[in-house]
């Protein structure tokens, strides 16, 4: 047989004791209305409901259970994925077979001590293997629970922080507006004041300007400076050399 590279499910069977009270074409009837189920009438006087519950990459059933009624006995097939739980998977199983015979009570039953005997021992499998792991699983949560109510905490504080952080720069956005506000005050001299300024230059300079070196320093316009220049010379306040 050629390798395919796929993996396959485990495969596991159960039988139980039964009794056929009816008929299975009337089962099958009862059961054709169900699209869980595909139904076929076996030659052997039994009945096969199959349950695909996932296909692999080929479309052949990948996890899937068949129940087979016969007149005095059920068998019941199903697949097991290799990463999942048998326990867990037999119990899913076993639910679903109890589901079927409540569908068909007045035609069909399992023997009732076998049933109960099966069901109880399948229930006390999946509660031992989690009873074994429950001190671990009862220590990992109340490890996180205490560290979510740790980092809830610091949420908690972080929003609180965060909204003072939040006031204190809007405070500080108004307060560096307030100053940006006054600096420009101070900056805009009036025309008689930077006529002053000026002449004490011109005074202090042997009688010249530099226009941009005095604009770097007072941080003023060339073109103001020369419009106030020009005014100046025109009201005779300063006269023109050279």
């Amino acid at each position: 047989m050629a390798e395919t590279g796929l993996i396959e499910p485990k495969i596991a069977e159960f039988s139980l004791k039964a009794t056929l009270t009816g008929d299975f074409p009337s089962i099958a009837q009862r059961f054709s209305t169900l699209q869980m189920f595909s139904v076929k009438l076996e030659q052997d006087n039994s009945l096969v409901l199959l349950s695909v519950e996932s296909r692999d990459m080929q479309k052949n059933p990948f996890l899937f259970f068949i129940i087979t009624l016969k007149p005095d006995s059920i068998v019941v097939q199903y697949s097991i994925a290799l990463d999942t739980s048998e326990k867990m998977r037999k119990l899913y199983v076993v639910k679903n077979l109890l589901g079927v015979l409540s569908l068909i009570t007045d035609l069909y039953y399992a023997d009732p001590a076998g049933l109960y005997q099966y069901v109880d021992s399948t229930i006390d499998d999946v509660l031992g293997s989690l009873s074994q792991n429950y001190s671990a699983l009862f220590n990992n949560y109340d490890s996180l629970f205490n560290e979510y109510r740790e980092l809830k905490r610091l949420n908690i504080e972080l929003t609180a922080s965060n909204k003072n952080l939040a006031v204190q720069a809007t405070q500080a956005v108004s307060e560096n507006r307030e100053l940006k506000e006054r600096l420009k005050q101070l900056e805009t001299y009036s025309d008689e004041s930077l006529m002053v300024m000026l002449e004490d230059w011109i005074d202090a300079h042997n009688s010249t300007i530099d226009i941009i070196e005095f604009s770097k320093s007072y941080k003023i316009p060339a073109p103001r400076i020369e419009q106030m220049l020009n005014k100046m010379v025109t009201t005779g306040y300063i006269e023109l050399k050279g």
